[in-house]
Formats: structure tokens, C-alpha cells, sequence
């Protein structure tokens, strides 16, 4: 029996593939050894394409990385864009209606925002995000603006009106503004210091079951958060 020869994928879904070959590579890569570390011969190895593939693909290594960073974008916003349009769309509702944000709904919201952030960046996955990341803090670039302005920016904005509505303090603040740091800072260290976590907490990976210890640890972070004991802003 003569066997039919399946059709290759059109030309058009080659070129994606490529593409988010590339895209995925690339993140490694970039956060390893930053933009000037990284070789274009070390980003197509990694990829598994020719040299011509990021020219062809991207213009420049420079638009590689600008695509690199979109792309980080992209892969965060699956994991947080629909609960931010959830609480975003809440709170224009509220503001229109000229209603405050609640204490008690403010602390849920807020909840689920840390426990999204624990899920999302204690995990393997985002090792190669939080390198990237990371380099742009210490050195920022045009991908920097990027990806403050399409998801920092508005995940911290979001923490900053929860935080206000906890405290009874205006949003745009400066000791708001520092709370809402401290407080995401108070996660995020869990990636930065990965190692560290490890030894002291004496766990050999951080699995499923850390991570629900550490979303408990983000909803008694949240609990605790109030004015200081002597009153002061």
C-alpha cells in the first residue's frame, strides 16, 4: 500500500515557528550575556537557524531584541492580562459611578494579584524572564520602556490604587508608591534570590507544594499591610 506524503506546512507557518524559535532562544540567550555578550552566532546556534535567519527575520540583532522584548510581554500577559482587565475594568466602573474602592474588596484584589505574580515568577519558566528582566533594571534600554509601559507600569499602578484604598491614602503618594514597591519587592525576591531561598528554606526545588506555601505567604502579606503603629504616612 502506497503511503500519501503529508503536506508540508504552508510557508507563512514555517516562517512562525522560525520565528518563535528564534523569539524563545533568543530570551535565554539575551539574558545570559546581555545585548553586547550575545553573538548572533550564539542566538541562531541556540535557535537552530542559519545566520541569515535574523536579518531575514528580525532586520538587525537590534530588532531581535526589541522583538525579544515584545515577546517577554506577550508571555506575561497570558498569565496576568486577563485578571488585570478583571480589576482594571472594576475599578473604571467604580470610578464612573463615583463609588470608593472598598478595604475588604481591595485586599482581595490584591491578594490575587500576589498570588498571580508567585505562580507566575517563582516557577522554571521564568528564569530566563527574570535574567532578561533584570539586565534591562540595571542597564536599560529601549526594550526597558517597552515592557514597563505595556505591563510594569500598569501592574503597578493597579498594586498602587489597591494599596491607597487599604491605607486610606492618595494613590499617587510617595509612601503609597514605596508600599506598593516594598510589597511586589517581597515576591519577587523569591526569584532574585532563588539560591538563597533554597538553602534557607532547605527545599531542593521549588515545586507545586512551595508554591502554595508561598500564595499563602502573599495573602498574610496582604493581611498585615496597614498605617504604621504611630500614625505616620
Amino acid at each position: 500500500m502506497i503511503k500519501e506524503k503529508a503536506n508540508p506546512p504552508p510557508a507563512s507557518a514555517r516562517a512562525d515557528v522560525a520565528r518563535q524559535k528564534m523569539l524563545s532562544a533568543a530570551l535565554d540567550v539575551f539574558g545570559r550575556y546581555g545585548f553586547d555578550g550575545a553573538s548572533t552566532r550564539q542566538l541562531t546556534e541556540a535557535a537552530g537557524v542559519n545566520l541569515q535567519a535574523i536579518p531575514y527575520y528580525f532586520g538587525s540583532k537590534e530588532g531581535l531584541y526589541i522583538a525579544t522584548a515584545e515577546y517577554l510581554m506577550a508571555r506575561i500577559d497570558t498569565h496576568v492580562g486577563d485578571m488585570r482587565a478583571r480589576i482594571g475594568a472594576h475599578l473604571l466602573a467604580l470610578d464612573a459611578a463615583g463609588k470608593p474602592l472598598g478595604e475588604a474588596e481591595a485586599r482581595r484584589f490584591l491578594t490575587d494579584v500576589l498570588q498571580t505574580m508567585v505562580t507566575l515568577f517563582v516557577g522554571k519558566e521564568s528564569e530566563s524572564w527574570a535574567r532578561f528582566l533584570i539586565r534591562e533594571q540595571m542597564e536599560p534600554t529601549e526594550a526597558f520602556t517597552r515592557v514597563y509601559q505595556g505591563i510594569m507600569r500598569p501592574m503597578i499602578e493597579i498594586g498602587r490604587r489597591l494599596i491607597a484604598a487599604i491605607l486610606g491614602e492618595d494613590p499617587g503618594s510617595e509612601h503609597v508608591r514605596l508600599r506598593t514597591f516594598s510589597l511586589l519587592g517581597s515576591i519577587l525576591v523569591f526569584r532574585v534570590t532563588h539560591a538563597a531561598v533554597l538553602a534557607q528554606m532547605e527545599w531542593e526545588v521549588i515545586g507545586p507544594e512551595q508554591v502554595q506555601i508561598l500564595r499563602g505567604l502573599a495573602a498574610e502579606l496582604v493581611d498585615v499591610i496597614g498605617p504604621s503603629k504611630g500614625g505616620a504616612a
